[in-house]
């Protein structure tokens, strides 16, 4: 997977680079945690040696990943009266986690990483599906 930007070239050795610069003490040395055991597998017994039996059929299905600064509520009278270097508030702090939407859905949090001037993002923490369930019945 090579991106083009202009003349610059972003690979996945330069975002493995940045990963291991990054390591954390609870991500291993090559960058990649242990993924979470959060989901029940159906697979009735002895896992597959790629995909749970049944998740093939979706696999290749598009969901939207959104990474979301902040949010602010504008009227449309301020909205027309934007123009370009116009500053818009938002409720998010600086310093504070991004949130990571997949369909709207809040799935974890993470922090921006900037890779040969592509912005990325690290996750940092994973909603759980009872935490899901929780915000829901709110």
């Amino acid at each position: 997977m090579n991106d083009q930007v202009g003349d610059t070239q972003v690979s996945e050795d330069d975002w493995a680079a940045a990963m291991n610069e990054q390591a954390t003490p609870e991500t291993p040395a090559g960058g990649v945690a242990a993924p979470a055991n959060i989901f029940e597998q159906f697979s009735g017994g002895q896992q597959k040696a790629a995909t749970p039996q049944g998740f093939d059929m979706i696999m290749d299905i598009p969901v939207r990943l959104t990474v979301e600064l902040g949010r602010t509520k504008i009227s449309i009278r301020n909205l027309l009266q934007l123009a370009h270097g116009s500053v818009v508030e938002l409720d998010g702090l600086a310093g504070e986690p991004m949130d990571v939407l997949i369909n709207g859905t809040l799935i974890a949090q993470g922090e921006v990483v900037v890779v040969n001037d592509k912005f990325g993002i690290r996750l940092t923490d994973i909603v759980t599906p009872q935490e899901r369930m929780r915000k829901l019945n709110h």
